[in-house]
């Protein structure tokens, strides 16, 4: 694969207007960024574990993500958390799809669905879902690529070093941010040789995923890069770890953290921001935006 990531110069840029396309909506990304609420229908995620197990609560607590703001909601049945042991695919079943039913009848709302196993993502996507969010970038479970490309589903393509076992045991790279693009950028184009269209494809740099502090804050201070991508960039940072190690704050604290390098992110180009705080993301968002159209150039 050409070593696109290293040679700028020769990458190719964002479009000025970028659109992404999942199912039958297409977002606008380049006119503001979006706020992806996280919703978390498992026992033992990080920050918000045990807290939805409960399918009405959970969509209440959908609802109330839509209220406040949320242009996507996430939703996920297996903790992708460093050290997270892998969750049957029918108890992942059971976790998530009475949830995306429920919220798909009460309201229309974009529904992403947070898993690895493309009989989730089927069923999930006949429920109502409309974008497939997956850590390993399509690679997990082959036939994941065919149910894509069967429903028109937008893709989130994340990077990560590793499975969710093994991935915080020392990760190296050469360059992260070289090979973070390179990765991204390679998959984009296997996908669209198998016949998936690019204009459904969104990148993640998956912080947190298979990298140190010194990764994450490299990867974040240099989002920039991801527009050689050429596609929308999505990031989440709400919460995590590397926040608790810059502030000393517990996971429930970062909320200051969360929102500073949130808003670091769409300055530099960030589309869409994975959040736990919706309100509190809408708000930071709807200032620096309109302190960005206020500049002038």
């Amino acid at each position: 694969m050409q070593n696109l990531a290293r040679n700028l110069n020769t990458n190719k840029k964002t479009d000025l207007y970028l659109t992404w396309k999942c199912r039958d909506h297409v977002f606008p990304v380049s006119e503001r960024p979006l706020i992806m609420g996280i919703l978390n229908v498992t026992p033992d995620s990080f920050s918000d574990g045990g807290c939805y197990m409960d399918s009405e609560t959970a969509i209440g607590q959908g609802m109330a993500m839509l209220e406040a703001g949320a242009d996507i909601i996430d939703v996920g049945g297996e903790s992708t958390r460093p050290g997270a042991d892998k969750v049957p695919t029918s108890t992942e079943l059971e976790r998530v799809i009475p949830v995306i039913e429920g919220l798909s009848e009460r309201e229309k709302l974009i529904i992403s669905i947070d898993t690895m196993k493309s009989e989730v993502a089927r069923r999930a996507l006949g429920a109502g879902a409309s974008i497939i969010n997956d850590v390993s970038a399509l690679t997990h479970d082959p036939e994941m690529k065919n149910v894509a490309g069967e429903f028109g589903a937008g893709v989130v393509l994340m990077h990560r070093q590793g499975t969710s076992r093994t991935m915080q045991d020392n990760p190296q790279y050469d360059d992260v941010v070289a090979d973070v693009v390179d990765y991204l950028n390679g998959r984009i184009e296997e996908l669209e040789a198998f016949g998936l269209d690019r204009a459904t494809m969104a990148v993640d740099p998956g912080i947190g995923f298979g990298k140190t502090v010194e990764h994450n804050i490299n990867l974040l201070a240099n989002m920039d890069v991801m527009e050689n991508c050429g596609r929308p960039v999505v990031v989440g940072v709400s919460r995590k770890s590397f926040l608790g190690k810059l502030t000393g704050r517990d996971i429930q604290e970062r909320l200051g953290g969360s929102l500073a390098a949130m808003v670091f992110c769409i300055l530099k180009g960030a589309h869409v921001i994975r959040v736990h705080d919706v309100k509190e993301s809408c708000d930071a968002l709807s200032v620096v935006t309109a302190l960005k159209c206020a500049r002038k150039e």
